[in-house]
């Protein structure tokens, strides 16, 4: 592992809104103080320092927004046709793409993930805008035979389901919001978005762009303040229609609860605490990197990352040998760094909570490989961590269990497939996973054993909206991707028609 701290700025445009005095809620088109007055701080994760002031929104902010939201979703945006929604998502496609450095300089200077690692998210996002403009238009019910006397024709029809709450977690607000806006804009719904308190200039960023990109006031408005506060509220309004939250299984719980007073449909995306199984007979050319990034991308903060890394006894020395020497080639360094490959931790709190875990594997007594300090000298003042590698676990262990979501790895050590099977198995999550095998018989049993919500086979990380995944147990449910993404945004009305 190599460090680097260069003194690097964000570009003109970044600097000029990241200079605002106050950054204000977003509803109706318009910018607003929060109704008590109060703001809270966002830090610049690389160097301790704060980075902006926002609102401090709160039930009084959530209600208003709704009420713009829901203003909206009956006003003229509920005339506008597939074609023209499906040209509105084509026009913000453009325009973010014109504006994608300036949004990427905002999210590493607000959550830390590296330059390097947010260029490479471009694809990602234009995939994502290119799948939901395509269901704008692909939106449709069925024409049903019928058991019911005399001449009637029975058919059912796809409608939108009206205001959705959009909760967004802090570890890449700048794509994930998409999940949401563009299933939104693709089926004619509106939405209250409200972003994590420890990442929310991106999405406040975007709200402004979809304005400039011809998006009506209303359809999509942003409400900033803290979950207990603006969160809770948003979950528990009793006019809006569905909630979609990635974010922790012990915040999941409360969203459910505070959902049931209109029982909201939910489309949660959860913890996890994925498997990434390592065969005697995997291609470790591929898998050593493959297996590292699956943790160590984005400092383990995603939520399918593969931590428990289990790896076959006969080549658990050579795997980890390798694994040591690929992490010496990592870079951790200001998020701003073009050559950084790794920035820090979101914040001090959760930097805490990464290094407890770090006592917690030693005293339980697994043996630290690697890592497992924070970065001092030029990096005091960051929330920055060594990468770290645990072996001799166990699955009884805790850091085996409990979602640390940060950049820890435990190897441990399987004899033969079905026991590799049982130990991915054991766990109350089951979000992600990955199997690596050249044998395709080996790899499949793996999938098919595995009780997961998406498996990848010699690969790690891959998601298409074409596709899309989901999570089981307690890592949620609700599909991402696929029409599958859509009918969370949609209704069915079935219709009987008497000739």
């Amino acid at each position: 592992m190599t460090t680097t701290q260069p003194d690097v700025a964000p570009n003109e445009q970044a600097q000029s809104f990241l200079s605002r005095d106050v950054h204000h809620l977003l509803i109706d088109g318009q910018r607003f103080a929060a109704a008590s007055g109060e703001t809270l701080t966002t830090t610049n994760p690389s160097t301790g320092e704060v980075l902006a002031r926002f609102a401090a929104g709160g039930a009084s902010d959530v209600d208003r927004a709704v009420l713009a939201a829901r203003k909206a979703f009956n006003g003229p945006w509920s005339t506008w046709t597939p074609y023209e929604r499906q040209a509105l998502l084509t026009r913000i496609a453009q325009v973010l793409d014109e504006k994608f450095e300036e949004l990427i300089q905002i999210e590493a200077m607000d959550m830390g993930a590296p330059l390097s690692r947010l260029r490479n998210t471009k694809p990602a996002l234009m995939k994502m805008l290119s799948f939901f403009t395509s269901q704008a238009t692909s939106i449709s019910g069925e024409t049903l035979m019928n058991g019911i006397p005399g001449n009637v024709t029975t058919m059912t029809l796809k409608a939108p389901v009206g205001v959705i709450g959009g909760i967004i977690p802090w570890n890449g607000p700048l794509n994930s919001q998409f999940w949401i806006i563009g299933a939104v804009l693709a089926s004619g719904c509106t939405a209250v978005l409200k972003p994590a308190s420890e990442a929310s200039l991106s999405v406040l960023r975007v709200a402004e762009i979809l304005l400039e990109a011809g998006t009506p006031a209303g359809v999509i408005n942003v409400v900033t303040g803290s979950g207990s506060s603006a969160g809770h509220a948003l979950a528990a309004h009793p006019d809006v229609d569905r909630i979609a939250f990635t974010g922790s299984t012990e915040t999941g719980r409360r969203i459910i609860e505070a959902s049931t007073v209109n029982i909201k449909k939910l489309q949660l995306e959860l913890g996890g605490k994925s498997a990434d199984i390592i065969c005697s007979d995997a291609d470790l050319d591929k898998a050593v990197p493959g297996a590292a990034m699956g943790v160590f991308a984005n400092s383990g903060q995603i939520c399918f990352a593969g931590t428990r890394v289990l790896v076959q006894r006969p080549i658990v020395e050579e795997f980890t040998r390798r694994l040591l020497e690929f992490m010496e080639t990592l870079r951790v360094g200001n998020s701003l760094d073009d050559n950084a490959t790794m920035g820090p931790v979101i914040s001090e709190n959760q930097l805490d909570s990464v290094l407890s875990y770090i006592d917690i594997g030693r005293n339980e007594g697994a043996e630290l490989l690697m890592g497992g300090q924070r970065l001092g000298g030029d990096f005091e003042n960051g929330y920055f961590m060594q990468p770290s590698v645990f072996g001799g676990v166990t699955n009884k262990m805790r850091i085996a269990r409990e979602e640390i979501f940060g950049p820890v790895l435990s190897i441990m050590p399987f004899d033969d497939v079905d026991e590799a099977i049982a130990i991915a198995n054991d766990s109350e999550y089951g979000l992600g996973g990955a199997v690596w095998s050249e044998n395709l018989s080996t790899a499949l049993r793996v999938v098919h054993g595995v009780h997961t919500g998406t498996m990848w086979v010699n690969c790690y990380g891959y998601i298409d909206p074409l596709v899309g995944f989901s999570g089981t147990k307690l890592s949620g449910y609700g599909s991402k991707g696929t029409t599958a993404h859509m009918d969370n945004y949609l209704y069915t009305k079935s219709v009987y028609v008497q000739l």
